[in-house]
């Protein structure tokens, strides 16, 4: 019997299989979702995770409910450690519009408001307005302050400065826009919070009219939308929407339900700009061309492609490069995921879409360095990004076109073809049997974006075994700079762990390659040995993200 067979301070060769802890490192690993030994992340790196990726829809192992409590853990602990510094990350991650959603900021501010210390406490309530900017915002938190114990004074006092800080202009904006959410209307929330403004007559009456009790209209900056709102529900026709929309800038959702076939009144809506902002029309291009509107060669597109054209315009609507994704599959699909409703894309405002997707990351692309993109398509990469008919796969393709349109890349994915492949596998399988082999994928900055999505859905499925692009690139000894995987971590198939297959790399092509690991759901796991200054892991969907990696493979 070979005793240190089986018990072992050093791996033996150094290999380790993904089943089991690495030897002598036991203590530094832990058991993923689907049964392999990883490395847990720290509180402030599913912190993050949590803020960018949120946790709708769950995973493929964990339902929405289990991931929403793990985080809701993870916030909880940071809180305690250093409740501030929470605060600081929320309004950093919510301002900077690196993530596509901004409900998980305003659950975890709610937390901090409710469950941090003194000092705790006076910073979320300072952030409100920083991480609350519309009245959606607001509403939403007002549903997460409840569910954290309530509405104490501070509490009150911070969203009552909300309604007193912001000009009346864009006060009545906000109310005529966003009147109910989460099942609270602004009227609930004023009522809570008791804002004092009887020495301005203006706000006084915006506020009183939210809350239903207008009295005689004043003179003033917002209360003609909120006129304009109202007279809106007595409208006979299109014609008197289409007036009130180019007179006042009345926003969409005052429209009343029977104007909202009419192109005219759609027509004037893009045009006006406030009455359908650069993230709105986005999600309301399949509508507006099944109405005929944005007809191919149409002004009307015309003035689509041109405003998606405008990189400084997306910015500074905080239009997030998720939003424009899901815009782009779904238009490009000629169909709505739900409903019946369907159109005939127009392939310019499809190609819009594609470079404005491009043009929302924050990139500036390495010189001189090589990249082997590494894609999970396994299994559990079919669970849905942010509860939405794309999926992991699906976004992980598009973050690594981002990649690949500004590097000198080659791009892997590891799979399972059905018949076993020529060099990695046994018989494989499509839904992950025998063992995970590899497929080189013939991507291009050229090719467009929802063509690379269709090729996804094409790919293989196999056993997740992440170790396999170091693997690979050593056998053909290929030279990279970095290695850039997509995954959610729940890596489980394999003889030698990632880490390992890194090292062993790095020894066979005579080069210090850096890996990345770019996380793809908030859960605690990772592949990235925290112990390697040479691997680093990276949030998935954080606008912020590509420039974070190509600082760190060159080396800053």
């Amino acid at each position: 019997m070979g005793y240190a067979d089986h018990y072992r301070k050093t791996p033996r060769n150094g290999t380790t299989p993904q089943s089991t802890p690495i030897e002598g490192r036991e203590s530094e690993q832990v058991k993923n979702s689907a049964g392999g030994y990883v490395f847990p992340v720290t509180p402030w790196v599913r912190l993050d995770r949590f803020l960018i990726l949120g946790s709708e829809g769950g995973s493929y192992y964990a339902s929405a409910r289990d991931l929403t409590r793990e985080n809701a853990k993870a916030v909880e602990e940071c809180i305690g450690e250093d409740g501030p510094r929470v605060v600081a990350r929320i309004v950093e991650i919510s301002e900077g519009g690196r993530a596509p959603k901004n409900d998980p900021a305003l659950f975890a501010l709610a937390m901090a408001m409710k469950l941090g210390d003194e000092l705790t406490r006076k910073a979320a309530a300072s952030a409100v307005p920083k991480v609350a900017r519309i009245g959606t915002h607001l509403l939403h938190l007002a549903e997460y302050v409840q569910a954290f114990g309530g509405w104490g004074r501070g509490t009150k006092r911070a969203f009552a400065q909300w309604y007193l800080e912001r000009p009346t202009e864009r006060l009545a904006y906000q109310l005529v826009k966003y009147q109910g959410r989460d099942g609270w209307t602004q009227r609930d929330v004023l009522r809570q919070a008791h804002p004092k403004c009887k020495d301005d007559p203006i706000r006084n009456w915006l506020l009183g009219w939210a809350a239903g009790k207008a009295g005689e209209p004043v003179d003033g900056p917002g209360v003609a939308l909120v006129q304009a709102h109202d007279a809106s529900r007595k409208a006979e026709n299109d014609g008197d929407i289409v007036e009130l929309i180019e007179e006042h800038g009345l926003p969409r959702e005052s429209i009343p339900t029977q104007f909202l076939n009419s192109v005219k009144v759609w027509d004037a809506l893009l045009r006006s700009g406030s009455g359908m902002p650069l993230t709105a029309m986005t999600r309301n291009l399949g509508k507006m061309t099944s109405l005929g509107l944005l007809a191919s060669g149409s002004d009307a597109s015309r003035y689509v492609v041109s405003a998606l054209g405008s990189t400084d315009a997306i910015k500074r609507a905080r239009v997030h490069p998720f939003q424009l994704l899901l815009a782009l599959s779904t238009y490009s699909a000629g169909c709505g995921v739900k409903g019946s409703l369907s159109w005939t894309p127009d392939q310019k405002i499809v190609d819009a879409l594609d470079g404005a997707f491009y043009a929302s990351f924050d990139n500036a692309g390495l010189v001189g360095k090589r990249l082997l993109i590494a894609l999970d398509v396994s299994g559990s990469m079919t669970a849905p990004i942010f509860n939405t008919h794309l999926t992991c796969i699906q976004a992980s393709l598009a973050l690594a076109m981002v990649m690949m349109a500004k590097n000198d890349c080659d791009a892997v994915a590891f799979t399972a073809p059905v018949g076993g492949g020529p060099f990695w596998g046994r018989a494989g399988g499509r839904f992950g049997g025998g063992d995970p082999t590899l497929t080189e994928l013939p991507l291009s900055p050229r090719r467009r974006l929802d063509d690379n999505l269709s090729a996804a859905n094409r790919l293989a499925m196999g056993g997740t075994d992440c170790s396999i692009p170091a693997r690979w690139a050593a056998e053909n000894k290929r030279a990279y700079d970095g290695i850039i995987i997509y995954t959610d971590n729940e890596t489980w198939h394999g003889e030698i762990h990632p880490s390992q297959a890194l090292v062993k790399y790095r020894q066979t092509v005579g080069i210090p390659c850096k890996q990345v690991v770019v996380a793809m759901v908030s859960n605690g796991f990772t592949i990235a040995d925290p112990k390697d200054a040479g691997q680093m892991d990276v949030v998935g969907f954080d606008a912020n993200a590509p420039r974070v990696i190509e600082d760190f493979i060159g080396g800053e």
